[in-house]
């Protein structure tokens, strides 16, 4: 999944050399789906042009304290509430400086200082400069802030110097941050249920019922892939383990149960396993002879996601059933959703032959408890599992 899709992002851009670099900065998280925001400096406008930054951008810049044409609303502190993250790049000696001494003199510091958001500064200067006692002062203040600090590099200097100094390529100025995102989320814990149950009737029959555990699959690696300590519940499956997903292989539904509550509390557990409704009232020890015809008693299997999402004590904060329906897709999903006492509900019908079990796409609907039902049509089962733990993700934060 792209930790950047929809994240704001304000990018200010310092007097420097280095100032150029902003440029590929904006374009790769515009790339990734970001969305960005740009403060220029009085002196950043000596190294890059508005023109430049807007047309890569697609917003407005910002550069002036008090704007005159926007007297409703104050940009230093709109802008450091629109944000979920602040980039300083290049970040000057004169701008930390300001930071450190919580110096407001113009709409950079003042935003900055305005802010409870995360800020990343990315410094850019001489060797010299950077060394200067005075200097690490402001940086160790900074750190002390709990502000990041990305770099800078050793290498030769437009100045034609060389030591520690030159501003981190844009690309891992972008991983950083990324990484941040992502990081978010390692502090949540999710469970994920996926493929068959087997229901033996003797040593070599099974009732179960149909499916590939793809989704499933793909819903736990996308989580793992987003920082979520992920344990995977699967039933018979031919997929191979995910790395870093911690995967308990199961065979019956009881055996998923147990398993299930094994791993709990967590605080997203998403219950996409198909879970064989019925076992026999007695497993045969030996194999039961063929004959014309054979009457089997059975009774209703253990009720998993129920168990789970109506239990006060262990009970995930988002607990999310999937409904592989034929019919009447909308009335079953909704039944469900307040029969399971569960927060959303992912439907698919699976009487389409194109989506479900074996394809490698799907097109699902999802019903939750208190928001407006959503369709997302059909795609592949990994980008449709990034589709909805961006959804997680959004509703957890």
């Amino acid at each position: 999944m792209n930790n950047f899709e929809n994240k704001k992002i304000l990018l200010i851009i310092c007097g420097g050399i280095a100032a150029y670099k902003s440029l590929e900065i904006i374009r790769l998280l515009k790339k990734k789906g970001a969305l960005v925001k740009t403060i220029l400096t009085k002196n950043a406008h000596k190294f890059v042009t508005p023109l430049s930054v807007t047309s890569l951008s697609q917003e407005k810049i910002y550069s002036d304290l008090f704007d005159h044409n926007n007297e409703a609303e104050m940009d230093h502190i709109s802008l450091s509430r629109w944000s979920d993250l602040i980039l300083i790049a290049p970040a000057t000696a004169n701008t930390m400086s300001k930071i450190s001494q919580a110096t407001a003199d113009d709409l950079a510091s003042t935003v900055v200082l305005a802010s409870n958001k995360q800020v990343f500064l990315a410094p850019a200067m001489n060797v010299r400069m950077w060394e200067h006692p005075s200097n690490k002062d402001n940086l160790n203040k900074i750190r002390n802030i709990g502000y990041k600090i990305i770099g800078p590099e050793i290498g030769d200097m437009a100045c034609g110097e060389y030591g520690e100094g030159k501003m981190t390529e844009p690309e891992k100025i972008i991983k950083y941050i990324e990484d941040h995102f992502k990081n978010k989320n390692e502090k949540y814990k999710a469970l994920v249920t996926a493929g068959p149950t087997q229901e033996y009737i003797d040593p070599v029959r099974y009732i179960t019922n149909k499916s590939s555990g793809k989704q499933g699959y793909a819903i736990a690696k996308s989580l793992k892939n987003n920082g979520f300590k992920t344990t995977l519940v699967s039933g018979p499956t031919n997929l191979d383990p995910i790395p870093g997903v911690n995967i308990v292989k199961v065979n019956s539904a009881k055996e998923m149960l147990d398993a299930t509550l094994e791993n709990l509390p967590t605080d997203v557990a998403i219950f996409s396993a198909a879970v064989a409704d019925y076992k026999a009232n007695k497993i045969e020890s030996e194999k039961i002879k063929k004959d014309e015809n054979l009457n089997l008693s059975l009774k209703m299997n253990v009720d998993i996601l129920g168990h789970v999402s109506k239990h006060n004590s262990l009970r995930p904060k988002l607990v999310i059933g999937f409904a592989a329906e034929t019919n009447e897709l909308v009335k079953n999903s909704q039944k469900k959703l307040l029969e399971k006492n569960c927060d959303w509900i992912i439907a698919n019908d699976i009487s389409n032959p194109d989506i479900g079990f074996d394809s490698e796409y799907n097109e699902v609907s999802i019903f939750y408890k208190n928001m407006k039902n959503e369709k997302i049509l059909k795609m592949k089962k990994s980008i449709l599992a990034d589709e909805i733990v961006k959804r997680i993700i959004s509703q957890i934060n």
